[in-house]
């Protein structure tokens, strides 16, 4: 504070005051003194947050006293340094060169900055103004969804950024053509299976390479069974019988003969579930394996059927079963309630 007053009683403290009080009219604009404009600052500088930045002014030998203002703050007069903040330094203060230096800029060091000079007791001023930009950065995202099929989903993306970045969503799928939405909301109706996946938000603005994250949408759907097949197998050979099934959540399986359940451990037979088919072997094909099986998948959303014929030799069919069936036969009703009841 003491040094701060000593200041005060300095002629340079009273010529800086002039220098700021011109500020109301020349509005920033240079003052010429013969025909060089004088002083001169640079144009606008622009720097990114977190770096330098370095403001100069030309000056000449007619100048007696300097100084850099920001806005109505003293930032150094001379080779005095007035403001108290350690990130602002003097670089150059020469007779044709008067420059400072602010390290670690952030976007409240944004706005005019102003070089006064004084020549024979007459005041000029220059102006330049600094900009500092900001690496887009998202900084509210949508969290991962499940959903049923045929619902709607809303994802938002929020980011911010100096000049304010550019959102677009686009779905991660080698289907996908192009964006899905260029704003910081992405709505969808009525999603179906094939737009589950992963959608892709991204954030640019220019001043640094794009900011990317990533939403997943699992659509839920009942079961489907996409692939079966008749089968013939001569008697003591070894015969498969397959059932292909897509689902979310994946479907489970149960095999039929007539109305009688099969299940892993039975003799000669093996039962083999996984997340998207169920295989049916028959080790020793017996006359008595040969007919007609039936598939069931099923999930918390629904269940589907589909008969799969065994056959030997000889035997007359039609190459393939009949396909999916959602609705499943009547006698298999209570048996697939009761696998479904304890996981509502």
């Amino acid at each position: 504070m003491t040094g701060l007053l000593a200041k005060m009683h300095t002629p340079l403290f009273w010529a800086v005051l002039a220098g700021m009080a011109s500020l109301f009219f020349f509005q920033g604009v240079p003052v010429r003194s013969g025909d060089t404009t004088f002083p001169k600052a640079m144009d606008n500088v622009t720097v990114r947050q977190g770096e330098s930045a370095t403001l100069r002014c030309i000056v000449d030998n007619r100048v007696t006293r300097v100084a850099w203002l920001n806005r109505s703050s003293i930032l150094y007069a001379g080779n005095d340094k007035w403001c108290l903040d350690p990130r602002v330094e003097l670089i150059a203060n020469t007779k044709t060169d008067y420059a400072i230096r602010i390290n670690e800029v952030d976007v409240y060091d944004e706005g005019p900055y102003t070089c006064s000079v004084q020549t024979d007791n007459h005041p000029k001023t220059s102006r330049v103004h600094l900009i500092v930009q900001v690496p887009p950065k998202i900084v509210e995202i949508s969290s991962d969804i499940s959903i049923n099929e045929g619902g709607n989903v809303s994802l938002t993306c929020i980011a911010m950024g100096r000049p304010d970045p550019t959102i677009t969503w686009r779905h991660i799928s080698p289907k996908a053509v192009g964006f899905m939405s260029e704003d910081e909301y992405l709505e969808i109706t009525g999603i179906t299976r094939e737009q589950s996946g992963e959608y892709e938000c991204s954030a640019s603005n220019d001043v640094a390479t794009p900011v990317v994250r990533r939403v997943k949408v699992t659509v839920n759907y009942p079961p489907y069974i996409s692939d079966t097949k008749n089968t013939g197998v001569p008697v003591g050979q070894k015969g498969i019988l397959q059932c292909d099934a897509s689902a979310v959540p994946s479907a489970e399986f149960q095999w039929y003969k007539d109305d009688k359940r099969l299940i892993e451990g039975q003799k000669g037979l093996k039962v083999e579930n996984k997340a998207f088919f169920s295989r049916l072997t028959f080790f020793n094909v017996s006359e008595q394996d040969y007919g007609n099986y039936t598939c069931v998948a099923y999930n918390q959303l629904g269940n589907t059927n589909a008969s799969i014929i065994l056959y030997g030799p000889g035997a007359v069919h039609d190459g393939n079963s009949g396909g999916s069936r959602i609705v499943g036969c009547v006698w298999l009703l209570p048996f697939l309630l009761l696998q479904l009841l304890p996981k509502f």
